[in-house]
């Protein structure tokens, strides 16, 4: 499979601003022919073999996004953001690494699909408006996706409560702490104050 993914806000593609997206493809040959049929002077591509870590981006910057949007309800600002995106990498790349197939390397992390769309999805997007909600009203996710998303659907809040299956089956819930606690947040009842209290106790600083 070959996935496209990148920091891609729909509207603005569709307006023609300019954008940078990245293709994951493990033929050589097929990603140059993808790259030749997308590419236009104002959506411009790189094409990685990675493709499992392209695609796992896509999904674990939700998660992540989440979480910024918990920053922003609380009335945290722009270093507390920094810190939410940079530490959600950090647990991003650890989890490609355990999880997608080799090689996964840091660089595919500095692509589009990595920091880039990271720094879009906190900073816009459904994920962080609902988390920024959920902090500040105290409704639930499933509420706050009826009144505000028109039948759109979150993925971040999900996306959590799929890894964290997977962590409690291999044990490993502990190395993932922002990714658990936007879980716990979202569906386990722990008051979403407790969220800053993860990033103060993120073994990164250890």
């Amino acid at each position: 499979m070959t996935v496209l993914m990148g920091a891609n806000i729909a509207n603005e593609v569709a307006d023609g601003k300019f954008c940078e997206t990245t293709i994951g493809c493990k033929n050589k040959e097929q990603g140059k022919i993808l790259k030749d049929l997308f590419q236009t002077a104002n959506f411009r591509i790189t094409v990685v073999e990675e493709a499992d870590t392209v695609e796992i981006c896509g999904a674990l910057k939700n998660i992540v996004a989440v979480g910024a949007g918990f920053c922003d309800g609380l009335g945290f600002g722009d270093n507390t953001k920094a810190a939410v995106i940079r530490l959600g990498l950090m647990e991003m790349i650890a989890f490609a690494k355990l999880f997608c197939a080799p090689p996964v390397t840091s660089a595919t992390f500095l692509e589009s699909c990595g920091v880039a769309d990271l720094i879009t999805t906190c900073y816009g997007g459904r994920n962080r408006k609902i988390g920024e909600a959920f902090a500040r009203t105290g409704k639930s996710i499933e509420q706050l996706e009826n009144e505000m998303l028109n039948g759109q659907k979150l993925q971040g809040p999900q996306t959590s409560a799929e890894l964290n299956h997977i962590l409690k089956s291999k044990n490993m819930v502990e190395k993932f702490p922002l990714f658990t606690a936007v879980y716990l947040i979202c569906y386990e009842g722990k008051p979403v104050t407790e969220f800053i209290t993860c990033l103060q106790n993120h073994p990164e600083h250890m």
